[in-house]
């Protein structure tokens, strides 16, 4: 009998491997049906980008699938336009969903309860919308955070709460909720039950709260709230006669109590009053986010110190993006510096629902609101899909704050690569180098392409940490379009001086020429393997002019000399590559800019030089010659 169970466990294991690939393919299938289905049924303003010919799960708009792409597991389109009621059954099918978030949209009606209930739920961020009626009682247990808040949900809270031993973030201000606050689990870390209309005393597994998470509940106490009336304390006797004074000298300790409290009160104005006065008269003053009740604060909120509350949700993003998120995710994010650059401090951003993406924190901005919408408009043109360009996904601005929002890049940056950190490097070969460079060259010519009538695009900080790599050492130029928004008197550190052409240094204006001569320093810094604007020696207001020292070298008839050691020690029959780019990178830095050529011209002569090499008897000779690029017009 054993064995015949075993014959069967075996067969009935072989036809689930057969059939598995088929169900998979009908899941995501189902998905997809699903998700037609629901952008059909739910009325939307923003085109949602669903077609039916692309594959769902790399370029529908806010949808992640799983690792396999088997299923859907996760919906994002907070700020989409949504409006109208949501579909009761549709969610029932797509039952691997992890993560829904339709924040700051116009849905209405109830709340279906089959969304609350998905097996494998884990985040729900339903908030700003305009949902009513009571919030289903069945919750999926792996529910981790659920933010209902910003909506006009009555009724109770569901006792149904208590049993999500993983739930971490409650959010239900802002709504007509009624009743008294049932036990909550302890695993929570943030809780927000503020205006509501809920009452009686707050359990004592809450109660370490702050007072925040409970305001606007008039009728709530205990925990950090005043202390609940005593209802067991006996009723006062009625007066028996002679006891009138007794009676008057209760009335005097009330009216003295009173009058203590008003006299408090305007004393607590008055500092209140004095320490706003001060707070305004700070030279560093910087508005800071709220933090919500709770929850500690993080790095991310280095970025968003000057976002004001009322500006929140205004994060604009470029057409073509697929990121789903808004600010207030954003600002929530945990966050680490990569680094800080010419003109802003660079995070790397990872959102909760495990999206990771770049943050630029820009600093001197001088262009006002208008001129800097304008930019990111003329920048937006420019991100026709590049392989070489690092796209700008999206950007906010305010008064104390502007942000810009890029991909993160797993590769690194040019910089990093070829100099390493904090000194140790590994040997970079010159296939590499030669490629990262002519990749980065197209890049900058394409900004430099997409000039209409009489404005020119340039890029204006071309350096080698603003060139990024993807995991294939692919080049994607970022940091482009920055400058014309910039303070004149931002102060630049040596490093960025380094790649400045002369002239804009002296006007500190950028041009397409100066762009070609930051280039040239970068090819320079690739075939030297010297950081440009480096300090040397003991003198740190020394700053080497890469350069200048190339062609003093190369002067002295040592152009061997000027070559990474790295190259020559492990590179073999490309010393003619090495020397014809070399020229190119001089005709790059020449003193006048009208010597300099184009980048459409820098990106032929690179892709000539391995046509060159070696096709005929005469192709050495035409740029191996030292004297050739001393005759070229750079500075001395």
């Amino acid at each position: 009998m054993s064995e015949l169970t075993s014959v069967m466990m075996i067969v009935a294991a072989f036809v689930f491997l057969l059939v598995s690939p088929f169900v998979s393919s009908a899941d995501i299938d189902s998905d997809k049906q699903a998700l037609l289905e629901f952008a059909s049924l739910v009325l939307h303003s923003r085109k949602l980008n669903w077609n039916t010919t692309n594959p769902i799960c790399t370029s529908w708009t806010g949808i992640t699938c799983s690792k396999n792409n088997s299923r859907v597991t996760a919906l994002r389109l907070p700020g989409s336009g949504l409006y109208g009621p949501l579909p009761d059954k549709t969610f029932e099918k797509l039952d691997a969903l992890r993560i829904i978030s339709l924040r700051s949209n116009n849905l209405q009606g109830n709340i279906p309860s089959p969304i609350l209930s998905l097996p494998f739920i884990r985040s729900l961020y339903f908030h700003d919308n305009n949902f009513s009626g009571t919030i289903p009682p069945a919750l999926s247990h792996r529910l981790v955070n659920l933010d209902l808040s910003n909506n006009s949900l009555s009724g109770n809270i569901p006792a149904s709460l208590r049993n999500l031993t993983q739930l971490t973030d409650l959010s239900l201000q802002n709504n007509s909720l009624t009743g008294p606050i049932p036990d909550l689990p302890r695993t929570l870390k943030y809780l927000n039950l503020s205006f509501n209309n809920l009452n009686g005393s707050v359990p004592a597994s809450v109660k370490s709260f702050p007072a925040s998470s409970f305001q606007g509940n008039s009728l709530l106490c205990g925990g950090p709230l005043t202390p609940c009336p005593d209802n067991t304390t006996a009723p006062s006797p009625s007066p028996s006669p002679g006891t009138s004074k007794r009676v008057l000298s209760t009335a005097a300790i009330v009216g003295i109590a009173v009058g203590g409290s008003v006299l408090l009160f305007i004393l607590l104005a008055v500092i209140t009053l004095c320490c706003a006065k001060k707070r305004n008269g700070d030279d560093n003053n910087t508005a800071m986010p709220k933090v919500k009740p709770g929850r500690s604060e993080n790095k991310a909120e280095e970025f968003g110190s000057g976002v004001q509350e009322a500006e929140k949700n205004k994060l604009v993003f470029f057409e073509g993006s697929s990121y789903n998120f808004d600010l207030e995710d954003l600002l929530r994010a945990s966050a680490e510096v990569l680094g800080k650059g010419s003109y802003g401090t660079t995070y790397k951003a990872i959102l909760e629902e495990g999206t990771t993406v770049v943050v630029k924190r820009l600093k001197e901005v001088a262009a006002g609101k208008r001129e800097f919408e304008q930019q990111m408009e003329a920048v937006g043109r420019i991100i026709s899909p590049h392989a070489n360009l690092a796209p700008l996904r999206a950007y906010y601005f305010s008064k104390d704050e502007k942000l810009l929002v890029y991909d993160y890049y797993r590769g690194g940056n040019f910089s990093t690569l070829l100099h390493g950190k904090e000194g140790g490097r590994e040997a970079l070969d010159w296939e590499t180098r030669l490629r990262i460079c002519l990749g980065a060259a197209k890049g900058i010519a394409h900004i430099h392409s997409a000039s209409t009538g009489a404005k020119l695009l340039l890029h204006g900080n071309i350096k080698s940490p603003n060139v990024l790599l993807t995991q294939d050492l692919n080049a994607c130029v970022s940091d482009y379009g920055i400058a014309p928004l910039m303070s004149h008197h931002t102060l630049l550190p040596s490093r960025s001086l380094g790649y400045r052409a002369p002239e804009a240094v002296e006007t500190r204006k950028h041009t397409q020429k100066s762009d070609v001569y930051s280039f040239g320093v970068l090819l320079l810094e690739m075939l030297t393997g010297k950081a440009a604007g480096k300090t040397t020696g003991g003198h740190e207001e020394v700053v080497e002019d890469l350069p200048k020292w190339v062609q003093s070298v190369v002067r002295e008839e040592w152009t061997g000399e000027v070559f990474d050691v790295e190259l020559i020690r492990q590179q073999h029959n490309v010393e003619e590559e090495m020397v014809q780019t070399l020229q190119i990178a001089m005709a790059c830095v020449s003193k006048h800019p009208d010597s300099r050529p184009s980048m459409k011209e820098v990106v032929n002569m690179m892709e000539e030089i391995r046509s060159s090499t070696g096709s005929g008897p005469g192709s050495a000779n035409r740029a191996s010659s030292p004297e050739m690029i001393r005759s070229s017009d750079s500075p001395v």
